[in-house]
């Protein structure tokens, strides 16, 4: 038996377009490297896109490489992730499978108190699935699955949640990995690590999904399980380059950064630049960021990216006391009013509230952004003439 186990692509997931187009590149390259191993079937365990509606490119690219895939007569199994799911049910995962080019291993029904799942029959495999959901929804869920007998087969348990023992430190809900069904092969996905205990293996994301990991895990991974034990396959084709610089006045820091570079082998590389340190002197709006990028794209690089996240500045000499914020806030408002004095200022505090809006974790920053823009329309009185 062969088959191969890909979770946590995260398509269209970042927004820097250039990292959003290798994102795709590493999936495409995972998806040659399964087709030239003639793998009997494909696992795909959660968080194949992003959000549960992608962009329309990244769809139309996706479904071009689920094509590749169904026209090499492998059959693809997936499930939903944290990412893919919507408390509707309804994502584009469903699209994919009713497109014939994937089918939903999510196959399941209460009973006494149980999940049961039941098997989808392969090659010789029983491959039983169970979703991931939003905010480790799942965990109580896992611990209650059961699965509908398949004698004699390869049992396979596809699953998009945290395990207490690949992740012991993690400040939220996990799995006890005793309580899972017994299965010979546990193919998991969701806590982006390459991990292999026993019979159970997490995939690692087949692209970083944030600075933290590019600089980690230098790229991205899958497994193909052959001759009886799953082997790690790495997509590396491009060097991550971290650039991890102190500063403590912002005046000097680009010429600093600039420095750093000039011995670096950056041609096709990812660079990141994680800055830290209090700045004492300037802000980091001081940083030249732009003219940093355009020495790195001259020097062959494929693209920057960079974190000021620990670049902090000295402490003020005026506090404000956060817990009283809604008062202070008011009383800056009268302040600016006073001084300035205009028709518009009564749109500052209804204004203020329509921006303080909260995102729901269903809705997508395009809907959200749309929502945002039409309530504060309707305060300034533009929704006519918009």
């Amino acid at each position: 038996m062969k088959f191969a186990h890909i979770g946590d692509c995260h398509l269209g997931g970042w927004r820097q377009r250039e990292l959003q187009e290798l994102n795709m590149q590493y999936f495409k390259l995972a998806v040659d490297r399964i087709l030239k191993e003639k793998v009997d079937f494909l696992l795909v365990t959660g968080d194949l896109f992003d959000s549960p509606y992608p962009p329309i490119d990244t769809l139309k690219e996706a479904f071009a490489e689920f094509r590749r895939i169904a026209d090499a007569k492998i059959p693809a199994f997936i499930i939903a992730g944290s990412h893919d799911y919507s408390v509707s049910g309804k994502t584009f995962l469903d699209v994919l499978e009713k497109a014939g080019l994937c089918i939903n291993a999510s196959r399941y029904e209460e009973r006494n108190g149980k999940i049961m799942l039941h098997p989808l029959i392969c090659n010789g495999a029983a491959i039983y699935g169970y979703p991931g959901k939003k905010s480790s929804m799942e965990v109580e869920d896992v611990e209650r699955l059961i699965l509908q007998d398949s004698p004699g087969l390869f049992k396979i348990l596809m699953l998009h949640t945290a395990l207490e023992d690949a992740a012991p430190n993690l400040p939220a809900k996990l799995v006890n990995h005793t309580l899972l069904p017994k299965v010979d092969y546990v193919a998991l996905s969701h806590l982006h690590i390459r991990y292999h205990k026993e019979n159970r293996v997490y995939s690692g994301p087949i692209f970083p999904n944030n600075l933290s990991e590019l600089v980690d895990l230098q790229g991205g991974s899958f497994y193909i399980f052959k001759d009886g034990k799953p082997n790690i396959i790495l997509i590396q084709p491009h060097p991550v380059e971290l650039i991890d610089l102190e500063l403590s006045d912002s005046s000097i820091a680009t010429e600093k950064i600039l420095a750093s570079i000039e011995n670096r082998q950056v041609e096709n590389a990812i660079v990141v630049i994680r800055l830290k340190g209090v700045l004492s002197q300037g802000k980091s709006a001081d940083i030249d960021f732009q003219k940093i990028e355009e020495v790195l794209k001259q020097r062959g690089a494929l693209v920057t990216v960079r974190s000021t996240t620990n670049l902090l500045f000295a402490e003020p000499e005026v506090r404000i006391d956060l817990g009283d914020a809604e008062k202070y806030e008011h009383s800056v408002i009268s302040s600016f009013t006073e001084k300035n004095p205009s028709k518009f200022n009564e749109l500052i505090e209804p204004l203020m509230r329509s921006l303080q809006a909260e995102q729901p974790e269903d809705e997508t920053a395009v809907v959200f952004s749309s929502r945002l823009l039409s309530e504060c329309r309707r305060v300034l009185s533009l929704e006519d003439a918009a």
